[in-house]
């Protein structure tokens, strides 16, 4: 892995030259594997927290190369952020990854998803079960103030296989615990509704394993102190991740009698089928 990089600033904003174009702000290289970047925000782009837009640039067939990206930063943000994984022979991410502030991507302004609280039941407890960049979405939504409003605690859950890859994340949950402008708008101490539950499964670290493994064996809830596991009265899920990792979180929720729910027929868990990373 390598070390992180500074966040480098866009000097200025320069005329688009893209369709759909809008300029990148900063960039921040977390690992060789992951980076994270903001761009302007169309001034018509109204999206809720937790969905995704299709983003790119301009392949080599002159024709636009988007994919699903999930907006990191929250709807009150007044730029977009991004977090991706570098794929070094993609089609995208092995250009994206090469991005300086100053440059250009493409981004159309068709906000959907389903990791929305709309489509949700209303329940006391919230579960973010994330693999890898699935993390963005809950990004945004830990910084949505109607997350502390609709939930008395906010369990987000991250599995990487090494520790560096977990260090996105670690730091924005701290620096939401530190922000004072939502403790402003929610009140003080909505923060210790936060409970952070990484793990890795390839470096060693302070938490090891899948977290379906630790789901199935009960180990997350001694961990937390939650009894009688995950309840459909009380729980609510969103989750992010690799299809084969959405597959087996759903099945595990289907077990504790939580149903799948949409935008147009809200129940105890959803996930989000466009991510795959």
């Amino acid at each position: 892995m390598t070390e992180i990089r500074p966040v480098t600033q866009a000097a200025a904003v320069k005329a688009p030259t893209l369709p759909d174009a809008q300029t990148v702000l900063s960039v921040q290289h977390w690992t060789d594997r992951l980076f994270s970047f903001r761009v302007t925000r169309p001034a018509s782009l109204r999206f809720r927290s937790g969905e995704f837009v299709m983003i790119g640039l301009m392949g080599d067939n002159g024709k636009p190369l988007l994919r699903a990206y999930s907006i990191a930063s929250p709807s009150w943000d007044d730029e977009l952020e991004f977090y991706s994984i570098k794929v070094q022979d993609g089609p995208l991410t092995s250009k994206l990854q090469h991005i300086q502030p100053g440059d250009q991507i493409i981004l159309r302004p068709k906000p959907v998803g389903t990791l929305v609280h709309d489509a949700l039941l209303p329940g006391k407890r919230i579960w973010f079960f994330a693999t890898g960049t699935g993390f963005a979405p809950f990004a945004s939504l830990l910084r949505e103030p109607q997350t502390y409003e609709d939930y008395d605690e906010v369990i987000v859950t991250h599995t990487c296989r090494d520790v560096a890859e977990l260090e996105y994340g670690r730091r924005l949950i701290e620096e939401i615990k530190a922000d004072e402008m939502l403790a402003e708008l929610m009140g003080d101490g909505f923060a210790d509704k936060i409970r952070y539950y990484p793990t890795t499964t390839r470096e060693q670290s302070p938490r090891m394993g899948r977290i379906t493994t630790l789901l199935e064996d009960g180990t997350v809830f001694r961990d937390l102190s939650i009894e009688g596991g995950i309840k459909p009265e009380t729980d609510r899920a969103m989750v992010c991740g690799s299809l084969a990792f959405n597959h087996d979180i759903k099945a595990i929720l289907e077990g504790f009698g939580l149903r799948e729910g949409a935008n147009s027929e809200p129940k105890e868990f959803v996930v989000e089928k466009a991510f795959v990373g």
